[in-house]
């Protein structure tokens, strides 16, 4: 559609996460630094959180990406509406491993089994538990327990949670003190600030090719950013409106008073009402940090 009209290779703002299209904001650096470390510990838990659409699934995408397959088998539990049983049975099913019974006992057996095979052959096991705001206290002492597996003096698997800022509170709770002595880093992704928003999007136009056609104004960004509030879903939702609408109405710019009508456009469709229009641009920050290091 408006792709080749405007000489893109693809669309820019694909909802699909990507890691193609990672863009390393103060906050999204900082997380996929602290997710790297992680690997490098070898060890412990990392948690990372943020809002919805803030970028999580792509940054871990990212780190998947980049990590030597020779070194960490990494695999990822998505569906987290699970009780601990359950729980475990998809974690088997994410290695790849033949669960060897119903019951908790056979499958942490089979567990145990392929990651000590891994580690007998140099590699280690790495689990991303993604949406790991909907385990419950039970379902988390699961992961816990999986970590006291072990090779030696080294830990055989290691754990990233990722999840929605719920998931901070729930960690919180005293019935998982043991497990919080074993997050070695957290940090939480906030959304991207008005320079942030205008650099994201520059970013994801020139990795399709964008030669400036459609240009976007200064107040068009400022307009994005206070409507999306900085989270890279919103933008790319909006983003994507506003160059269809370009192309269908053969436009070269695009404005503020464009970006106010898509927007109100979209809310109408969401809500059958027009918002009142934003008379100011407030700026967040791009990340609040919670960084720690425990010790035994």
């Amino acid at each position: 559609m408006f792709e080749s009209h405007f000489g893109l290779s693809a669309s820019p703002f694909a909802l699909n996460p990507d890691p193609a299209f990672f863009f390393a904001s103060k906050g999204h650096a900082r997380a996929l630094a602290y997710l790297k470390y992680g690997v490098f510990q070898r060890e412990g838990f990392i948690v990372v959180t943020g809002e919805i659409g803030s970028g999580k699934t792509t940054l871990v995408r990212a780190l998947l990406e980049g990590l030597n397959p020779d070194e960490v088998v990494a695999a990822q539990v998505r569906n987290t509406q699970l009780d601990s049983t359950e729980l475990l049975h998809s974690i088997c099913i994410a290695f790849g491993v033949a669960a060897g019974g119903p019951t908790k006992a056979h499958m942490l057996a089979a567990l145990e089994a392929c990651f000590t095979a891994l580690a007998g052959h140099g590699k280690r096991a790495l689990l991303i538990v993604d949406e790991a705001q909907n385990l419950g206290l039970r379902e988390i002492e699961e992961l816990r327990m999986l970590s006291n597996f072990q090779f030696g003096s080294h830990a055989l698997v290691q754990s990233f949670l990722i999840g929605q800022p719920e998931l901070r509170q729930l960690l919180r709770s005293p019935a998982l003190e043991q497990l919080n002595q074993r997050i070695i880093a957290a940090c939480h992704l906030g959304p991207l600030d008005g320079q942030e928003t205008r650099s994201y999007i520059e970013h994801r136009l020139q990795h399709v090719g964008w030669s400036g056609r459609p240009s976007i104004d200064a107040e068009a960004f400022d307009r994005i950013h206070a409507h999306t509030g900085g989270i890279p879903r919103r933008i790319n939702l909006l983003c994507s409106r506003l160059l269809l609408a370009a192309w269908l109405g053969d436009d070269s710019v695009i404005d503020g008073a464009a970006v106010q009508l898509a927007a109100d456009d979209m809310h109408s469709e969401a809500f059958g009402t027009v918002p009142e229009p934003s008379s100011t641009v407030e700026s967040s920050s791009n990340t609040a940090p919670v960084a720690q290091k425990n010790t035994p």
